[in-house]
Order: structure tokens, then sequence, then C-alpha cells
């Protein structure tokens, strides 16, 4: 698959957005770091070298003495990991415009791998909307994440503040 150049995603909100010509390797990271940093079984990254920040740019948190990781301060999406003996910033596969054009070709940290990550395949599997109980919630559902491309302002739309 051609990936487009370049390269672009971001935050949730839309505070923080990126581009970068190329891809390098995509991984799934196991390491307990990772897991906590994407609050979730693993964190998916990409090297993305030559990335620039295209509208603001990540606050940081350095998680090791290492190892320095990127969130919008806004929204707190995970958006980079790179190391200090390192020139690539990796992003976020989840940050990607389009992410399904990026698998992952490599585990990382295996030995901190969740013992049930093989499981997770075979579970049962519910589209949104199947249940019709739920439909009152997502019929009064308004979203506020910014749209999967770059935009020309930001916020384009703002929640409430008494919803936040």
């Amino acid at each position: 698959m051609t990936l487009p150049s370049p390269v672009t995603g971001g935050c949730q909100c839309g505070a923080v957005r990126f581009a970068a010509p190329a891809l390098g390797r995509a991984s799934i990271c196991h390491c307990r770091m990772c897991q906590k940093a994407f609050g979730g079984y693993f964190g998916p990254l990409v090297g993305a070298p030559g990335l620039v920040w295209t509208r603001g740019a990540p606050a940081e948190f350095r998680s090791s003495n290492k190892v320095r990781r990127g969130f919008c301060a806004t929204c707190g999406t995970p958006l980079t990991y790179q190391a200090d003996d390192s020139t690539v910033v990796d992003v976020a596969l989840g940050a990607l415009d389009r992410p399904e054009d990026v698998p992952p070709t490599v585990q990382l940290a295996v030995e901190s791998r969740v013992s049930f990550f093989a499981a997770l395949a075979g579970l049962s599997e519910e589209r949104t909307g199947a249940d019709p109980r739920d439909a009152p919630f997502q019929d009064g559902l308004v979203s506020y994440q910014h749209p999967d491309h770059d935009t020309a302002i930001w916020p384009a739309a703002r929640p409430p503040t008494d919803e936040i």
C-alpha cells in the first residue's frame, strides 16, 4: 500500500497536528511504561523521520531517564515517544489520520504482554448501534473530535464548558 505524502495526524481535539514525509517501522510495545502511557494493553508506535508540527506542539513527560513522551496538553491524547539517543520521533499509530494504512510489523517487550492478549481476537463482537437499548445514547451523541484531516482553524467547534 502506498502512503500519502506527507503522512498526517494529530490529537483528538485538533490542538496538535503533525506531518511526516515518510514512516519507519510500525510496532506495538507491551512494556509496562507503554501500557501506562497509552492506557491500554500496548503502545502502538511508528517512527516518523522528518516529523514537523503543523499546529501546536505536544507537552512532554519524561517517563524514564532515557525517554520522553509527548501528549496533547488540551485533550490528553498520547502522541509521541522519543529516546534521548535517537533523532527520530515515534508517533502513536492511532493519532495518524489513516491508521488503517500502517499495520504493525513487530511486537516489542513481549515479556510484559498481558497473558490474555492472544485471546482478544476471539472475543464476541458487537457493532455500534447493534443493541437497540443504546439508541437514546447514540441519538443524542455529539462528537467534538477533530476530523481526520487538517483544517484551517482550530477549534472548529468547542464543547460547552459545562460538559468538560
